[in-house]
């Protein structure tokens, strides 16, 4: 393949796109430049430029390979797309000082330690909607199941207070921002958050429990592995990704279960293959809008699907095209839920390839066993139309789900 000068040749696509018109498709604009030229210029807001990328293998190039650096994408020269507490935290890391802290903290997350957890999980579900066939209905089911099951699950690792949870969970909207919030906003939410983890981690240290905090917090002291403010950082991204992403996945799943009625009727009938469906709708549910993927920036001059990449350049995945990809999914565009093959990037890939997958994986099965089996009819009241989403956020994080059965 002759490769592309790095000049683009034509002008650059202003990005994020519009939003699509359905919750369940991406924005159109993905499919044609992923068919057309998956490695293409675009202007951000801030008025920087980057690099999209919507091919699946061009993707996963991104992810794997250390010549796209996410240490260098925190420089203060890089676009910022949202995200606020990445750049100071192990996502905003290379190795080896990315892999020293993840070590860390690797062993509470194995599949082994996961299916330990599995029977409690499964309990909490149950608890949860045995409180939900208890309320009024319609039942809103952010507040009363998607939301407070991952929340009680993370916090009990981690030994937070769940009773703080409506508490960091406002701070970690904030963090959670797109390009449209307010950085100030942002600012304020990760210091309230690192301040909480502080006074969380003093009262550790007067009073050792058996959870992941206090073996955290054993690893600075007695071992010297990580510094005071590692400490701080680990413990708010590990409680914000630990419950953040489940919740609203929890949400969009079902919606997008109902969307599709004779999957979900397979799925009630044969519900040994939810772990399969959970893979199936990581790859095809839209959690977000602007892509999907953390930047990165070039460390050297770098060929990327025929186009030649010069050191320094901004360069943005975009999972959720690279999920669609037809060169490597068949009929990308279908929710098959028997799909086999599945090498979806919901989860990434490399070294950042999401620290907690084996649990959100375990969480998602138990939640729609739970929902299948105890809310056969379940349904929402409301069209997609009135669904509220909170504004300024990377994930479609709704506001309220409102179903009955």
């Amino acid at each position: 393949m002759a490769l592309q000068e790095t000049a683009p040749t034509e002008e650059p696509i202003a990005f994020p796109f519009p939003p699509p018109s359905s919750l369940y498709e991406p924005s159109p604009e993905y499919a044609e430049l992923r068919d057309r030229r998956p490695v293409t210029q675009v202007t951000l807001p801030d008025g920087k430029t980057a690099w999209l990328v919507t091919g699946h293998a061009e993707a996963r190039q991104v992810m794997i390979d250390p010549r796209f650096s996410r240490k260098a994408a925190s420089g203060p020269d890089t676009p910022k797309l949202g995200l606020a507490a990445a750049d100071d935290s192990i996502l905003g890391m290379d190795p080896p000082e990315h892999t020293r802290l993840r070590r860390l903290v690797a062993s509470a997350f194995t599949a082994r330690r996961v299916e330990e957890l599995r029977p409690r999980v499964a309990k909490l579900v149950d608890e949860l909607l045995d409180r939900v066939e208890t309320l009024p209905r319609p039942v809103d089911l952010v507040e009363n199941f998607s939301l407070p099951l991952p929340v009680q699950v993370i916090c009990e690792l981690l030994g937070v207070p769940a009773t703080d949870r409506h508490v960091f969970h406002a701070w970690s909207d904030a963090v959670m921002n797109d390009w449209r919030a307010d950085p100030a906003k942002s600012k304020e939410a990760i210091e309230e958050l690192s301040r909480y983890f502080a006074r969380l981690i003093a009262a550790k240290r007067a009073e050792p429990a058996d959870d992941l905090m206090t073996a955290l917090i054993a690893a600075r002291d007695r071992d010297d592995k990580l510094s005071e403010h590692e400490l701080v950082q680990l413990g708010l991204g590990l409680l914000i990704a630990g419950h953040e992403t489940t919740a609203n996945q929890i949400n969009m799943f079902l919606l997008t279960l109902l969307r599709y009625p004779d999957e979900l009727a397979r799925l009630r009938t044969t519900p040994d293959d939810i772990p399969r469906a959970v893979e199936e709708l990581m790859r095809f549910v839209q959690l977000g809008q602007g892509g999907g993927g953390l930047l990165r920036v070039t460390l050297e001059e770098v060929e990327l699907g025929g186009v030649r990449l010069p050191a320094g350049a901004a360069v943005l995945p975009a999972l959720l095209a690279a999920n669609r990809d037809p060169r490597a999914f068949d009929q990308p565009d279908r929710l098959d839920l028997s799909r086999a093959d599945n090498p979806h990037l919901g989860f990434g890939a490399g070294v950042h390839h999401c620290l907690g997958a084996q649990l959100a994986r375990m969480e998602l099965q138990e939640a729609l066993r739970g929902l299948l089996r105890r809310l056969p009819g379940v349904r929402v009241t409301v069209p997609d139309s009135e669904l509220r989403f909170k504004s300024g956020m990377t994930l479609r994080s709704l506001e309220a789900l409102p179903v009955t059965w």
